[in-house]
């Protein structure tokens, strides 16, 4: 049998790239033959094994169940993430999430099978909660990796997916609420007509902000918000929230599989992806190597490829820690390292090599002090780690509030969602 230059050079790459890892595996060994220490973790590289966003952790050990009993990678992790596209109460994910500006709720997701080198995408769905399975579904019965809009809906259905209204109560409730608070901006809230409308009185910016809180407060309780939620859902009004869930499952054999799905960012333009749906940003899998996700700033992470570039710097033999680091790098570098800018956004980085070593980084510590950002763990022992952060402090909304109104606001804004 004759064997061409370039099947040769494949060939040839192939097993250099797994030499290179099962030696990164063996000089990582200790004496006594013991695996080292993991992430951030005190144990050995373990499998099977499950990273996930913090808001996939109540939902861990049924995907762990169905993982460690041979099933396969790719559905372990859909079970991970389908817990947050089917909670209502997750404004970040599938049923329940926060709309575009229009209030209608738009979901993305992908998934990479690393056992059978697949993908699917789809982006901009409206009308259908599971998005993460559709993804799948084009993966599986299409020639296509990536179907949109009204086309990804239309094909969601004849796949046997029901459409059904996405929009709850209080998601439907806090986007009436973000768009009264545009009135300035638009025709929405009370007009010059209304006995309601006051103008603008001269009064420092503290004033103004303490006033504007106290108003939309009010008015999410006029609204019918519950009470312990008025509070979050006027944060996530002023602060248009984004929000994701990417999950990556390892099993014994080593196979591989990665998703990520959204809602994406709160009242978005309609039709705006961000880097959820596609592959190589949001979420990436490599069989010969890993996998990795994001959750966070969509549009940077666009810009620097973030999930395939961590994967591939791990092909090149960083640890997965340095890998997701020189990512955030990336991000801070197209911002020539501006701390002012760079505190307006946030970006986490969920990474799994094949060998069970695993990362969770960040750009900032968390979200505020206490309230860390976490990667969820699950290789027979469910847990949630800090991130390691490229940045130390927290990240900033904009614009700034007084210190006393945000931490009214932020010990219950974003509970629901930690994963974002």
């Amino acid at each position: 049998m004759s064997v061409s230059r370039r099947d040769f050079l494949t060939t040839a790459t192939v097993g250099s790239i797994a030499l290179g890892l099962e030696a990164q595996a063996s000089s990582t060994r200790s004496k006594n033959g013991e695996e080292p220490k993991q992430g951030a973790a005190a144990g050995n590289y373990k499998r099977p094994i499950i990273v996930c966003a913090n808001n996939g952790f109540p939902y861990l050990d049924r995907a762990f169940d169905h993982l460690s009993k041979g099933g396969d990678t790719l559905d372990s992790a859909i079970k991970v993430v389908t817990g947050p596209e089917d909670d209502p109460n997750d404004d970040s994910v599938g049923y329940g999430g926060l709309p575009n500006e229009e209030g209608v709720v738009e979901l993305d997701a992908c998934c990479m099978h690393g056992p059978t080198r697949r993908a699917g995408s789809v982006g901009g769905v409206r009308n259908i909660k599971n998005v993460s399975m559709v993804s799948k579904a084009v993966m599986e019965h299409t020639g296509h990796v990536m179907l949109v809009g009204e086309g990804a809906e239309r094909f969601a259905v004849a796949m046997g997916f029901p459409r059904e209204n996405l929009l709850t109560e209080r998601s439907r409730k806090i986007w009436l609420l973000w768009k009264e608070y545009h009135s300035t901006g638009d025709w929405w809230g009370p007009g010059l007509a209304s006995p309601e409308w006051k103008g603008m009185a001269s009064k420092t910016q503290s004033e103004l902000w303490k006033e504007r809180v106290e108003q939309l407060a009010a008015r999410a309780a006029d609204l019918g918000i519950e009470p312990d939620f008025q509070m979050a859902a006027v944060h996530r009004v002023l602060f248009p929230p984004t929000g994701t869930i990417h999950c990556s499952a390892l099993n014994e054999k080593g196979e591989i599989s990665g998703i990520t799905t959204t809602s994406g960012l709160a009242y978005k333009l309609p039709g705006r992806c961000g880097d959820s749906p596609i592959i190589g940003a949001g979420c990436y899998t490599d069989q010969d190597v890993g996998s990795a996700g994001a959750t966070g700033s969509g549009e940077e992470n666009i810009k620097v490829a973030g999930a395939h570039t961590i994967v591939e710097n791990m092909r090149h033999g960083m640890e997965p820690k340095e890998a997701g680091l020189d990512a955030l790098k990336r991000i801070a570098r197209n911002y020539n390292n501006d701390m002012t800018k760079l505190r307006l956004m946030d970006m986490t980085y969920y990474i799994l090599r094949k060998d069970g070593a695993y990362a969770g980084v960040s750009l900032w510590e968390g979200y505020s002090e206490g309230r860390p950002h976490k990667i969820a763990v699950h290789d027979g022992n469910k847990r949630a780690e800090v991130t390691t952060p490229l940045f130390k402090g927290y990240s900033q909304d904009y614009p700034p509030l007084p210190a006393d109104l945000l931490k009214k606001m932020d010990t219950v804004s974003k509970e629901p969602a930690l994963g974002k």
